[in-house]
């Protein structure tokens, strides 16, 4: 079958808004005690066949710690060895096959995702990884969604880039080959979009790839590797293993074949893997890609024209959907001292109405933070807090008897450069820094070189030279860039997300420039009429 194929127009996944008495409502409700109910056994899926190693590790929604859902089984470097293995084996079969069977795949889990198993997915995010049913949706279900659509959008614009016709006797080409070797996925807990996207971006660009879940995001990452098996996905491109991070970098970073890592996660874990890299440079058949979107220390800035509802909006928004454990979740914020008074009894009184509690309660805006580890690293920088006498406007409560809870936290920063406004927290932690109205134009500096992040950040300002002045003076502070509006809630095809300097390599997540990164250019130029003779005309003197 031959064509120039035309693909279906990306657009974006409806957003459920699981209104009272909706039925999608009723149908997610309905996922969440399914899945409550059974206990999941979880493999690794390496080449087709899934691997039960017995060595198993149990999973607990980090709201509800006593309700055990599944229990995954725990591999070692024989598995990471074998799942290389085994993609490279699946490599030949899955570069050749035709660009839009690969599309088709790829479109069909979009659709099993939209259709079937959305609720599934929702549901599992949700206990998992304990986000609000608004949160899951967004993430689990239409960004996971829209990545697959627009990517496939985008492969096939990359595909039809070619140089141009107009040499007389010539055909030039270009090919975009898959990278020569396997990719590895390194995935985070806080969004199982991005655990579906670093994996499925590289594959569909024909690559084949080793893919590792952070341990608590096992459970959704599962349901995502039957949807994609079910989609067609052949066995081997992907495979899922869990491990533990120093055995996938001993085996993988010292592997000839290691042709790239498309990474979500820590700075410092980032920086660690980069250094590997560079001392094994040599090992490799080619010089490996490195994608990353690490950390942030995200920031919003008023300006004395904010409108205070507005600017309390995205300061609640931005900083406690999802507890905080958003890489672009808001912060630190600035405030000048004319319209602090009214953010103040405003901010105040809509905190009191947030609720907190378990992602079955749909009443909930405030969940559960992910482990143990994370609730003593957030509760740590408010401990300290307390022993500074930083002044707590809002929160400052935490109890992990029955899940790993922090009350939505604010703290009034004495100085601009106080901890909690230049350490990234990852959690429902939010500093405010009130400035003098006269000090605006200073504060671009002061915004700019408070953090070694660059990942988002917002201005809140009716003044449009002040926006104009704010846009220019932070142009370098944040990849993600938003303008009275919270510096979270991406949208794939809207807004390409990443950031750069200690946020990662900008290699933006939902566009098209983050495809290329998995392909390896080829010319080819063919020539009808070749000459037949090496003399120029020059070299005849007569």
């Amino acid at each position: 079958m031959n064509g120039f194929f035309k693909l279906p127009n990306p657009v974006n996944e409806p957003v459920f808004e699981y209104a009272p008495g909706s039925n999608e409502k009723k149908m997610l409700k309905a996922a969440l005690q399914a899945a409550r109910s059974v206990v999941e056994d979880i493999p690794m899926y390496i080449g087709g066949k899934e691997i039960r190693t017995g060595k198993t590790s149990d999973i607990y929604p980090p709201h509800d710690l006593q309700h055990k859902i599944g229990f995954f089984h725990q591999g070692d470097k024989s598995h990471v060895e074998a799942a290389i293995q085994s993609a490279l084996a699946a490599k030949s079969d899955w570069e050749q096959m035709p660009w839009e069977q690969r599309a088709a795949i790829f479109l069909k889990a979009a659709e099993l995702l939209s259709g079937p198993y959305r609720y599934a997915i929702n549901a599992a995010t949700m206990l998992a990884q304990s986000k609000n049913p608004y949160q899951s949706e967004i993430d689990a279900v239409c960004e996971l969604i829209d990545f697959l659509r627009f990517n496939v959008h985008y492969m096939a614009e990359i595909y039809s880039e070619q140089p141009p016709a107009n040499s007389k006797g010539i055909w030039n080409r270009l090919e975009y080959r898959p990278l020569e070797g396997f990719v590895f996925a390194l995935t985070p807990f806080n969004f199982t979009a991005i655990a579906g996207n670093l994996p499925t971006s590289a594959a569909m660009m024909g690559n084949v790839v080793v893919w590792k879940p952070a341990n608590s995001q096992i459970y959704s990452a599962n349901l995502l590797m039957k949807v994609f098996r079910e989609a067609g996905l052949p066995d081997g491109v992907i495979n899922l293993v869990y491990v533990s991070g120093p055995d996938a970098g001993d085996v993988i970073l010292n592997h000839p074949d290691f042709a790239g890592i498309h990474f979500t996660g820590s700075t410092g874990v980032f920086r660690q893997i980069w250094k590997t890299v560079g001392d094994n440079i040599a090992k490799y058949k080619s010089y490996p890609r490195i994608v990353g979107e690490t950390g942030g220390k995200d920031f919003i800035l008023a300006h004395q024209s904010a409108d205070v509802d507005v600017l309390v909006t995205a300061m609640i928004r931005g900083a406690f959907e999802f507890q905080g454990q958003k890489c672009s979740a808001a912060s630190r914020v600035y405030v000048p001292k004319s319209i602090w008074p009214a953010t103040r009894e405003k901010l105040v009184k809509e905190m009191a109405t947030l609720k907190m509690g378990p992602t079955e309660d749909f009443s909930n805006f405030v969940n559960a933070v992910i482990d143990a580890k994370s609730f003593e690293k957030i509760t740590s920088y408010i401990d300290q807090a307390k022993k500074d006498g930083i002044e707590i406007l809002c929160g400052g409560n935490y109890d992990n008897s029955k899940g790993y809870f922090i009350e939505p936290t604010i703290l009034m920063a004495p100085k601009p450069d106080y901890t909690t406004m230049c350490e990234e927290i990852f959690g429902p932690v939010l500093t405010v820094y009130v400035y003098d109205d006269a000090d605006w134009n200073k504060m671009f500096h002061l915004v700019d070189s408070t953090s070694e992040y660059a990942l988002t950040g917002a201005i809140i300002s009716q003044d449009r030279k002040a926006i104009a002045d704010a846009t220019f003076g932070l142009r370098n502070s944040a990849g993600n860039f938003y303008i009275n509006d919270k510096p979270t809630g991406a949208v794939v095809g809207q807004q390409p997300f990443g950031g750069a300097r200690g946020s990662g390599t900008n290699d933006k997540a939902g566009a098209k420039v983050n495809l290329l990164r998995w392909v390896s250019q080829r010319t080819i130029k063919e020539t009808f009429t070749p000459p037949k003779d090496y003399r120029y005309p020059f070299l005849n003197e007569a």
